[in-house]
């Protein structure tokens, strides 16, 4: 058995792959601790996985803003301090971090203490994060065809994101009856990832009545403060009862795209590989903002795999037309899904798990206990 110390915080993209690599580990027979932050969204999802360990460390986002950098280097210095007196205690075999603002402290704390640690990056842009910390790592596991000039060919694997146990492709109708929606129905879920997105929320409240009229149900996760949940009761223009939901979180994901014939979403890599593996078509709103505009990037290959399409933030005004035209579309909607399914063949976990536990170079030195160290 090895202890693993999994850094995972900041947003769903990032906990998500942590839990479900934390899962893979412990049936292996591994005991795993995930560092998370301290925002709403890791507590709220921590929450349903009372069975694993979770540690918050202090730290926020990087910012050019000149109030946001000072926090982010004040709060970046108490979490490397707290990581480094976690790594001198728990004496990890190893330490996984998945990108964000949580993995710059526990990467550089493994690093003086000399514990080897690996890097999973899953947009196509890999982020600052691993960009910095790539050259130290044992082992950076990168998306299929994505490569860093600044991390060794014999350091790089290439696999996709891992996802929880529960993600996986449900009957319709039962997901609609768990979520409350009709059955016979057409549903749209509208995604604005962990943190939601204003825009998205913003055109789901403008254009639920008029979706309704064409007897499509909606099924908003609005983010954590942007507003209160609520549920419409509407009718089609048959008169037939229609359902326009609107949600701050949901822990029920794999319901939700099971449930819907169309997704609406942003585009960051943990929920486009959510998408694959529920077989999710999608119209695809990139966030014009995000780091490195990895969004944008993370969209294009979706769109280049024909498993649905993009329509850019500043073209809103098209989506309703768009909208009415693919989820009518019966043709449209099975070539989406076969290309989902085409695209979903590969179980990065196990790949993953597989890595890290193979008997020769593995990047933790040796794992299981049996095989002596070997330099990767």
């Amino acid at each position: 058995m090895k202890r693993i110390l999994i850094s995972c915080g900041g947003t769903g993209g990032h906990l998500s792959p942590g839990i479900a690599l934390a899962e893979g580990l412990r049936t292996r027979g591994h005991q795993v601790t995930l560092l998370i932050s301290q925002k709403k969204v890791d507590a709220r999802l921590s929450e349903k996985y009372p069975d694993l360990d979770f540690v918050r460390v202090p730290g926020t986002g990087f910012s050019w803003q000149p109030v946001k950098l000072v926090r982010c280097l004040v709060t970046q210095v108490r979490g490397f301090i707290f990581c480094l007196r976690l790594v001198r205690e728990s004496k990890p075999d190893g330490i996984v971090g998945f990108g964000g603002f949580t993995s710059a402290p526990i990467v550089v704390a493994g690093r003086i203490l000399g514990v080897p640690v690996a890097l999973h990056e899953s947009n196509r842009v890999p982020g600052l994060a691993i960009r910095t910390f790539g050259r130290f790592a044992r082992r950076v596991y990168l998306p299929p065809g994505v490569h860093l000039n600044s991390v060794r060919a014999a350091a790089t694997r290439h696999v996709g994101l891992p996802l929880r146990r529960e993600m996986v492709r449900l009957p319709q109708a039962a997901a609609r009856a768990a979520l409350g929606l009709e059955p016979n129905q057409k549903v749209i879920a509208i995604l604005g990832g962990s943190q939601g997105a204003s825009a998205l929320n913003d055109w789901a409240r403008r254009e639920v009545p008029s979706l309704a009229a064409e007897g499509i149900q909606v099924y908003c996760v609005t983010g954590l403060g942007k507003g209160e949940p609520v549920t419409h009761a509407l009718q089609a223009r048959n008169g037939a009862p229609i359902k326009a939901v609107f949600a701050p979180f949901c822990d029920r994901m794999a319901d939700l795209l099971s449930a819907a014939d169309l997704v609406i979403s942003r585009a960051g890599a943990g929920t486009l590989a959510e998408l694959i593996r529920c077989v999710s078509p999608a119209i695809l709103v990139p966030f014009p903002h995000a780091a490195d505009d990895h969004q944008r990037a993370n969209a294009a290959f979706f769109e280049r795999q024909a498993a649905g399409m993009v329509v850019e933030q500043s073209a809103l005004g098209r989506l309703h037309a768009e909208v009415l035209d693919v989820i009518f579309n019966d043709w449209l909607l099975r070539q989406f899904r076969a290309n989902l399914q085409r695209m979903d063949r590969a179980n990065a976990l196990d790949l993953m798990l597989d890595d890290l536990e193979k008997p020769t170079a593995p990047p933790f030195a040796a794992i299981p206990d049996a095989v002596q160290p070997t330099a990767a």
